[in-house]
This record gives structure tokens, sequence and C-alpha cells, in this order.
């Protein structure tokens, strides 16, 4: 008897789940009454628990559910259309269900609940033959008044068939009839054309293609090696069919991210319920697909970031209206493929966040000191609300306010090798960009050697491949104080030198025929990988990490290479970490921690160090230089009081810190800051450093230096530069 007390207990538990799912898939399904995913999930948690009441002698709720399961059987195989009335009855099958678990749970017993009625409209509902009237009226065969009549005759003991009697009223003819039916028949082949299967079956059947990846790499270098021309067709064939399967598998994996959307409309109903506020949602690109893995990690993240847009982004409705905004509030989701991504927009038309006051809350709450506030840009700060700890909520509430969510909300993100950014204009609203790939299983991967190992880069991340030979290998990389530059394009390119950060043996770099570089792209910034050697591309199935090497941070996975040996993956991510080459803001999102003072004392950032008149110089911060160029002096053109030089086929505004140059070329350091770029003219450039990045002085090179504040000496030329807006569309001004 105990054994059945407990089964009775988990079929309760289970039960109530059940349920609760059912009632978001009801509410979903009101909105979308076509969703054969939702008619599939509803028509599952009455089987479920149909199935269940019948092996543990609950004789009432077994019929009752039998009753709901038939109908949704039907819904679900076309024959019939959801209709108001149709919904009516299932919300009151699921009342009464719960009602009688209820029961169940308090007494042990059904007790004697009285649904014969419930049971007959359930089953009236399934036989009444509306669907084939419907279609009948679709091809202008009847009136829908004439299917009303016929119905009706049903209900009050006629037992012929829907189509049978609108032929006898003459309200159609057989042959309308027989066309009508025809059309049922397609339809439910539609249904009929499906199957389901578990998910633990197509993970085991990724797995083994991830073996078959694995054995067709090792035949394809194998064939290459003995240069056998049969082998090399018969290991050619393998590799087209590896592939083709691979491609199958992986669109069986994915899945729809409405999988996920479709449980947001409840969530945005009582959250706006418990704000006081109203909010209409709508969602773009809800076919997008992604592996199941992914949507499964996402799932939390997603919702959140509703959360916090409901919660901190859209305003009240009095608030809205003194705005000028319409008093419901708009939240929007969009999510679409780019660059072998999904990219997943969350935005909101609500308060947009105020830079100003998420510096207040970081300094309040000691994340972050107040002379490294003052150089940082509008887009640091924002970044801020990604500070473990960081929240603007003035009080604790069951919605927000514990300084938990958006830190984690990253963390996971990067854990799947994906990226999330804001963007945010005051008063008209925040939109939150996330970036996620497709899939983790079977990824393409660049490998390298270092230090006599290969590693794999995932390509994801890789913007191009440089390759400096003889003079330029040697002048092109500026080794100055530690800090390694390349000038790629115009554009000033950290290096990092991949047998450093691994901490393996370092060879002389002078003897190097060649220095090689792939170029990275984390976030909005790049950064060149120096390496020993580029090999090939190819595509590796991501293992997991033993249990030794999971905390080493910038690992990401491990795979077999073709020959049958092991290569490490690289998280590139992490890498750029560990070398410092993310702004001074992206680096606090993950290495704050203890007081302020200590943090400030810890952050040293690359400085650009040029002279700009007899004994002074001034340092700008590398982060914020884009270019460094050399302008014939008769270039400048003067507008007004303002120096303008074309440039790129745009017009860069100048600002003078320097004198008249003696030869006729102008050394310009490019700087962009909020957006806007503008030309710094000095004497000379004169060195990279690395020093403390906050505003003041400091001796640098044994001389007095001053850390300029690029957007203060704009300002003093031109007040109103950085309040011109930019255009471009959503842009911040």
């Amino acid at each position: 008897m105990d054994d059945l007390d407990e089964i009775i207990a988990e079929f309760l538990v289970e039960s109530h789940e059940n349920l609760d799912q059912l009632d978001s898939d009801l509410v979903a399904l009101e909105q979308d009454p076509t969703s054969q995913d939702l008619l599939g999930s509803v028509f599952r948690t009455i089987h479920t628990i149909k199935g269940t009441t019948g092996f543990l002698g609950f004789g009432h709720l077994e019929a009752l559910t039998h009753a709901g399961e038939s109908l949704l059987s039907r819904l679900r195989d076309g024959e019939l259309g959801l209709t108001a009335e149709i919904t009516d009855a299932l919300l009151m099958t699921v009342d009464a269900v719960r009602a009688l678990l209820a029961a169940i749970e308090a007494t042990g017993q059904e007790g004697a609940p009285d649904h014969a009625a419930l049971i007959a409209r359930l089953t009236r509902l399934q036989q009444g033959g509306s669907a084939l009237g419907e279609v009948i009226v679709e091809h202008g065969g009847a009136t829908p008044e004439d299917v009303t009549l016929a119905v009706t005759a049903q209900d009050v003991g006629d037992v012929r068939p829907i189509g049978e009697i609108l032929v006898g009223q003459g309200s159609t003819t057989p042959a309308e009839v027989s066309l009508a039916l025809e059309v049922q028949e397609e339809r439910r082949s539609v249904a009929d054309g499906s199957i389901r299967v578990d998910v633990e079956r197509l993970d085991s059947l990724m797995r083994l293609i991830g073996e078959l990846v694995l054995t067709r790499n090792q035949s394809v270098a194998h064939a290459a090696a003995t240069r056998d021309a049969t082998l090399i067709r018969a290991s050619a064939r393998l590799n087209l069919i590896t592939r083709e399967l691979q491609e199958v598998v992986l669109k069986m994996r994915m899945q729809p991210i409405d999988h996920v959307w479709n449980k947001l409309p409840r969530v945005i109903r009582d959250l706006s319920a418990t704000c006081g506020k109203t909010v209409r949602l709508e969602m773009e690109g809800r076919e997008t697909e992604l592996d199941k893995t992914i949507l499964e990690a996402v799932k939390d993240p997603l919702t959140h970031l509703v959360r916090n847009a409901i919660d901190h982004g859209i305003e009240p409705p009095e608030g809205r209206l003194a705005g000028g905004k319409d008093e419901q509030g708009l939240l929007l989701l969009r999510a679409f493929h780019e660059g072998g991504q999904v990219n997943i927009e969350v935005h909101d038309d609500g308060a947009g966040m105020d830079p100003s006051l998420i510096a207040a809350k970081a300094l309040e709450r000691g994340l972050v000191g107040g002379e490294q506030l003052a150089r940082m840009s509008d887009r640091e700060i924002t970044n801020l609300i990604f500070l473990p700890g960081f929240s603007t909520a003035a009080a604790v509430t069951n919605v927000s306010g514990r300084g938990v969510g958006m830190d984690v909300v990253k963390s996971n993100l990067e854990k799947i090798g994906g990226a999330i950014d804001v963007s945010s204009v005051l008063g008209a609203g925040t939109t939150v960009h996330v970036k996620i790939p497709l899939t983790l299983a079977i990824v393409p991967a660049l490998t390298v050697l270092c230090a006599g190992d290969r590693y794999a880069i995932p390509t994801v991340n890789l913007a191009q491949l440089v390759r400096l030979e003889g003079e330029q290998g040697r002048a092109g990389i500026e080794l100055i104080s530690g800090t390694p530059v390349h000038r790629l394009r115009g554009k000033l390119l950290p290096l990092v030198y991949l047998d450093h950060e691994l901490g393996v043996t370092e060879p002389d770099r002078s003897e190097r025929d060649a220095v090689l570089v792939v170029v990275l792209q984390v976030e909005d910034r790049r950064f060149g990988l120096v390496v020993d050697d580029i090999l090939d591309t190819q595509e590796i199935v991501v293992k997991p990490l033993s249990s030794q090497l999971e905390n080493v941070p910038v690992y990401a996975g491990a795979t077999i290479l073709g020959d049958g040996s092991a290569a490490l993956i690289l998280d590139v991510l992490a890498l750029a970490q560990r070398a410092r080459v993310l702004s001074a803001g992206r680096e606090l999102a993950h290495g704050a921690a203890g007081h302020a003072d200590d943090d400030r004392a810890k952050t040293r950032v690359a400085l650009l160090v040029a002279s700009v008149g007899q004994d002074r110089q001034v340092a700008i911060p590398l982060e914020e230089v884009t270019r460094l160029e050399e302008l014939p002096a008769d270039s400048i053109e003067r507008v007004g009081n303002r120096e303008l030089v074309q440039y790129r086929d745009e017009i860069l505004p100048l600002v003078r810190l320097g004198g008249l140059p003696d030869d006729g070329v102008v050394a310009v350091v490019v700087c962009s800051t909020r957006g806007r770029s503008v030309g710094l003219v000095v004497d000379a450039i004169v060195d990279i450093v690395e020093g403390a990045g906050v505003l003041g002085t400091a001796v640098v090179r044994d001389r007095i230096t001053e850390l300029l504040d690029v957007e203060r000496a704009v300002r003093e030329v031109d007040p109103g530069f950085y309040d011109t807006p930019v255009a471009s569309p959503g842009g911040r001004s």
C-alpha cells in the first residue's frame, strides 16, 4: 500500500506540473490556433494524465481526459478547426481535471463529481463535423448559416454525417461534399507525414555522427598522404556522404526559436500585471532555427532579458503618457541568421538607460572608482550593468534588486560561445543584441601550430590571416614596453603571442622567416594572434575537457584531428581577456572585485604618447585611437574657425594640439569617441607605453606627461561637437 501511495504522490506532482504547462500552451493557442506544436503539446499532456489514471483506477478522471484527448486528436490531425466553443470546452476540462486532482490529493479519492454534461459536450464537439462544413463554405458550396442549421440538427439527435444533412437540406451537392472530403484528407496527410523521436535518440545519433566526422577526417588525411587514386576517390565519396548526413542530422536537431518564445506571453502578462504596466509583445523571425542544446541554454537568459525590459525599461502608463508616448509599451523580439550565427534582439521603447545614473550606482556600490569613471565613454558606462552585484533597483522585490542577473546572463551566453551587447537611447528605449552559434557539436575551425603543438580556433572568430615576411616582419611590428602593435590597413592592431600566453617555451623570434598573424574578432574588437604556423581548416567535433583542464580559462574544449592526435580548442574570448586587449569596461565585467581603489591601482592600459609643442607631451588611450596618419599640410582647409580635411571620402574635423610642421607633413592621430571621429594634430608620435588609465599627469619616459581627455579637448574647440546626432538608424548621438 505504501508503494501505491508513493506512486499516487508522484502522479500528482507530475500532473500539476503538466497542468501548469497546459495553462501556458492554451493561452498561446488562443493567439495561434493553427500551431501544430502547441496542439501536440496540449494533446501529449492530456494523454499522459489519462494513461496514468487508467493504471491507478481513477475512473472519473480517465473518462474526462479520454473525452478531451479524443477531441484534441481530431484537432491535431486537422479534422477539426479550433473554435471559440472548443477552446472554452478545453479550458473547462483543465479546470475539472485540476479539481479532481485536488480531491485526490486531499482525500485519496475522486469523490462523486458529475462531469456528464462536460463529457457529452466534448463528445459532441469531436463528432460535430463542423470542419467539413467549413471546407464546404470555403469552396462556396454552402453558407455559414446552412452549416449552423446542420450542426444544430446533430445536437438534437440527427445521427447522419454533416455532409448528408447539408445535401438533404438542399444546401449543397454530393459533388461539393466529395470535394470537401478530399481536401480534408490532404490536410490530414500533413499530420500523418511526421513522427516524434525521443531526444535521447537524436543525441545518440549526433554523437555517432561526431565519431563518423572524426573517422572521415582521418580517412581523408590518410588518402592524401598515400596518393592512391582509388583511395582518394573513395575518401572523397565518404567525405561527401558524411557531410550530407551531418547536415541532415543537424537539421533534425534544429528547432524554431518559437519553442522558447511561445512561453513568454504568459511571463509578460503576469509580470506586467505585477508591475502595473501594459505591454504589447511583437515577435519577428519566430521560424529562426537553432540547435536544441543552444535553445535550452538561451531559454533562461532570454527570459531574464524580457523581465528586465519590463521591470527597468518600460515606464508605467502615466509616465508614458506624460512623455508623449502610447500608454502601452512595446516589447519587440527579433531573431535572424547572419554570418553563421543566430542574432537575437530584445528591444523596448521605454525610458532607455541613463549613463549618469549607471555611473552613480556603480560608484555607490564600489564597483569602480571616480577617476576611472571620468575617462569612460558612455558605452563603457552602459556595459557596467554586466558587473556582478550591479542593480539600479531602489528596493529588493521578487522581480529585481538583488544585483544578480545581467552578469549571469552574460556568463551563461559566453559559455556557449555567445556574446551580448547593449545599445540605448535615453528616452527612446533600449536594445539588447545577442549573438549565439547555430550548434556546439560540430564546428569549422582553423588549426595552428605553437611550440610544436596544434591548437584549433573556431572560424566564427576568424577575421583574416596576415603573413609578414622579411623586413616587413621585423619592421612591421613595434615591440615597445612589452606592447606589440602592427599597423594593418591604417588601423592599430594589438598583437598577442600565443606561446607567451600559454606559457610554453618561446623561440627566438628574430630567426623566423615570416610572422604569421591570425586576426581574430571578439565583440567589436580585433587583435592579432601570432602563431608559429597556420595549418588548415576542418570541421571538428567539440569534446569536453577533462577535470584537470576544465578550469583552465584559455581552452574551450578538445578535439581529435585527422591523424588521430588530440588538439585543444582555444577560447578566443578568454584569450583576449587574459592578454588585456579588450576595453576597460569589458575587463571590469569579468574582473571587478574588492575595493575600487585596489581595482584602479591594478588597471593599466596601453597609451599612445605624442609630443605637442616644446617640452610638452600627451598620452592618449590606445583603445580610442583608430589610425595614425601623415597628411600634407596643404590638404587642411579652414571653414570659419574650424580646420577640416577630406579624409577617406568624409570630412574629418581637426583639433590642433601641436604647432605647424616644418616639412609640410602633418602628423594626425584619428580618434573615435561616442561614435564621432576627430583628428588630433600633434608634432610627432613618441612611443606606445603601458600606464595607469586615469586622467591627470604621469611620468612617462622620464618626462611629465598629460593624460589627455579626448572629449574634453574637442569640446574646448567645438562645445557642441558631440551633441550633433550621428546619422545612423537607431544610433546614439
